[in-house]
């Protein structure tokens, strides 16, 4: 998995291609606990995103928890294959998706 990340002031964009699964999502995570300390506002891009698991599900509401306190978080640009993901868990309701 590729994490590219952009920082404009106290806006945090973290752009994910691959795949969000057991083996990368610890990767996801320690570069978010690293990177959402100053940010108010995180976006998510899923547009490169091919494949989401429940390690990755997890590590996405660690972050929603974490910036539900300091501003916000959404994702944007998650495909069909992630989408259904979403609402299959529930998470969708959960989530703010753009």
């Amino acid at each position: 998995m590729k994490i590219t990340k952009i920082e404009n002031g106290a806006a945090l964009t973290v752009g994910l291609e691959g795949r969000l699964d057991t083996t990368t999502a610890p990767e996801l995570e320690k570069e978010l606990g690293a990177s959402m300390g100053d940010a108010s506002e995180l976006t998510l891009d899923f547009a490169g995103l091919e494949y989401i698991s429940s390690a990755g599900l997890r590590v996405l509401l660690s972050a929603h928890k974490t910036m539900s306190k300091k501003g916000g978080m959404k994702i944007v640009n998650a495909n069909e294959i992630v989408m259904e993901v979403f609402d299959v868990t529930g998470f969708a309701d959960i989530l703010t998706i753009a």
